[in-house]
C-alpha cells in the first residue's frame, strides 16, 4: 500500500456499515467495467462475512474513454440516491451491465419506484455532475489509474477485490 487515500471518508460519500468499523474500504469504480462487475459479488460478500467490521464506501470513477455508458450510469446512481436509493440503483447497475444505455438505465429507475421525472432532472443537475467529476479527481490525486481500485484505511490496496477478501481472510484468522 503506497499511496494514501487523498480526500478522507466524510458526510458526502454513500457509505454502508457501521461507522464505528474496524475495516474502512473505499472503492473507486465504474458500472461499465467488467472488472468491477466481477468485484461486485465479492464485496457483497466480504460486506455479508465481516458485518459491522467493514465500512464499505463507492466512490464513482467513469472511465469514460473506454466506457461511453459509465458517466450515466453514475449520474443515474446519483440521482437515485437524491431519493434515498443509492444502493438500490448501485446493485442494478452492476446487476445489468449490459443494459446500461438511457433505455436500460430508465427501465431500471422504474424498477426502484422513484419519481421519473424528478429522476430524469435530476440526470441533468449540474450539482450531480460536479459530484462526479469532484469523485474522479479525487481518485486521480489518490492514485487511482484503473478500476476497481480499493484503499483499505486509507491505504491504496494493489490487488483485486478477491485478493482484498483473501487478505481480510488471512486477518482474522
Amino acid at each position: 500500500m503506497s499511496s494514501h487515500l487523498k480526500n478522507p471518508v466524510n458526510e458526502t460519500d454513500h457509505i454502508q456499515g457501521s461507522s464505528n468499523a474496524s475495516i474502512e474500504i473505499v472503492e473507486y469504480g465504474d458500472y461499465q467495467c467488467s472488472y468491477c462487475g466481477e468485484a461486485y459479488p465479492i464485496i457483497k460478500r466480504i460486506q455479508a462475512k465481516f458485518g459491522d467490521q467493514i465500512k464499505f464506501v463507492f466512490r464513482n470513477f467513469p472511465l469514460t474513454e473506454i466506457h461511453p455508458y459509465a458517466y450515466d450510469a453514475a449520474l443515474a446512481a446519483e440521482a437515485a440516491g437524491l431519493q434515498g436509493k443509492f444502493w438500490e440503483m448501485h446493485d442494478l447497475l452492476f446487476e445489468h451491465q449490459n443494459a446500461l444505455d438511457k433505455h436500460g438505465i430508465m427501465k431500471l429507475a422504474e424498477r426502484l419506484d422513484v419519481d421519473i421525472q424528478l429522476f430524469e432532472e435530476d440526470m441533468q443537475s449540474a450539482v450531480l455532475q460536479k459530484r462526479i467529476d469532484d469523485s474522479l479527481e479525487s481518485g486521480m490525486l489518490s492514485g487511482v489509474n484503473g478500476t476497481p481500485s480499493f484503499f483499505i484505511n486509507g491505504g491504496k490496496f494493489n490487488g483485486g477485490a478477491q485478493d482484498l477478501s483473501d487478505l481480510l481472510d488471512e486477518s482474522v484468522e
